[in-house]
């Protein structure tokens, strides 16, 4: 039996209630040697997992035998596929056999290939928008479980994952693997808002392996009073591009962000990386995100930037941009800026007659659309507008983007 406490748990035990495959022993094998994080941990240092990890979880058990609906979305609820479109261009189903990361840097990446269950495996096989809806329905549970999207050669898909959940005190541990394979073009954005700092707790690891001559355009959209932590290791191979996008909005004492590492492996290969991250109250935002680029990386172009807002003396930046390089040839940056709103714009703003609050919301939303409106998809964009305008003020005037078009002039602007 598992252990209720996860830190007592070892990888054996867990193997022992998992039916484990050769893929979750290769796992177990690898958490083993480098253990569950604690705050010692370099990827946890500026996030309280030890407070996570020593209560003591039940884990949330998964209904399979419960029958699959059909709808225009992937719907994922506490682990098990609920419901799908029938589209035979998409298969979804479950599989214990996956291309394991044998370096992931984030333990809870293993962890969540052993407890997790069946692997739930999404192909997509022709150029395709795909939605996958998580719904978290179980009070008080750990949920673990893994998602693995493969995704053709020659295929154009844009994948827009959203989460939904109306429970307390739960601790989702899970993520994506995604293969992005020679020659396609694949966009995922994430949109996950935390109202309540006492509901869920999403700890998530991704892994992408981005094949040559691939691109993958990558947007988390992180909002909210809630804790939470999103880990992303990614291997770029011979001209391959990741475009990497974090928009953090976090009030209250939330502890939310993001930890990264990209690996250039194959010439040529390309990664940018932006972070925005407006902080209010006692918050904490994290980034701290690693560029690796190895011996084969000739002539790689990798840039990273993070930008902070702090909106009173009680927030806390934590970022951390690094480089690591072993050639010469290639062209990288990296920079980190932290402040608050700039006093000349507020003052210009005020003189038109604009008070103080809302000079201060104009500036603010200036700044978080700068990456919302970078998306080329018009009602992803509304999504994420709507979504910000309910985490920022607690309600929006946004409501009809996703069944209607022309609602432009709702926006604020």
């Amino acid at each position: 039996m598992i252990p209720s406490n996860l830190n007592r748990a070892t990888p054996q035990m867990i193997l022992s209630e998992c039916n484990a495959s050769d893929e979750k022993q290769r796992a177990a094998e690898i958490l083993s040697s480098i253990g569950m994080p604690t705050k010692k941990y370099e990827q946890y240092r500026y996030f309280d997992i030890e407070s996570l990890l020593n209560r003591d979880w039940v884990i949330a058990p998964k209904d399979y035998d419960r029958d699959i609906e059909k709808s225009s979305k992937v719907i994922i609820t506490d682990g098990v596929v609920t419901a799908m479109p029938d589209d035979v261009d998409i298969v979804v189903g479950c599989s214990s056999a996956i291309d394991l990361s044998p370096s992931h840097f984030d333990p809870l990446y293993y962890f969540s290939h052993i407890a997790g269950g069946d692997i739930i495996s999404i192909r997509i096989k022709s150029d395709k928008k795909l939605d996958i809806v998580h719904k978290i329905t179980k009070n008080g549970a750990l949920i673990p479980y893994r998602v693995a999207i493969y995704v053709d050669s020659n295929i154009s898909a844009q994948i827009f994952e959203s989460f939904e959940a109306e429970v307390l005190d739960s601790l989702l541990i899970c993520g994506i693997d995604m293969f992005v394979s020679r020659d396609s073009r694949v966009k995922l954005y994430k949109d996950q808002t935390l109202n309540n700092s006492k509901g869920y707790t999403p700890l998530l690891s991704y892994r992408f392996k981005v094949d040559s001559n691939a691109e993958l355009n990558f947007g988390s959209f992180d909002l909210g009073s809630g804790n939470g932590l999103q880990t992303i290791d990614a291997s770029l191979h011979e001209n391959a591009t990741i475009d990497s996008k974090h928009l953090l909005y976090a009030g209250d004492n939330a502890q939310r962000g993001t930890v990264s590492r990209f690996v250039h492996i194959g010439k040529y290969s390309k990664s940018n990386q932006i972070a925005k991250n407006i902080l209010d109250n006692r918050a904490r935002g994290i980034f701290d995100a690693l560029i690796k680029v190895e011996n084969s990386g000739k002539y790689t172009k990798a840039h990273q930037n993070s930008k902070a807002i702090l909106l009173n003396s009680g927030a806390y930046m934590a970022s951390k941009p690094q480089l690591e390089i072993y050639i010469d040839d290639l062209e990288a940056s990296h920079g980190s800026t932290t402040g608050q709103l700039d006093e000349a714009q507020l003052f210009y703003l005020r003189s038109r007659g604009i008070s103080y609050e809302e000079a201060k919301k104009m500036l603010i939303l200036a700044f978080a659309n700068e990456l919302i409106d970078s998306i080329d998809d018009e009602i992803i964009r509304d999504r994420l507008h709507t979504s910000f305008d309910r985490a920022y003020y607690g309600d929006t005037k946004i409501e009809c983007m996703e069944t209607c078009h022309g609602c432009e002039d709702n926006i604020l602007s």
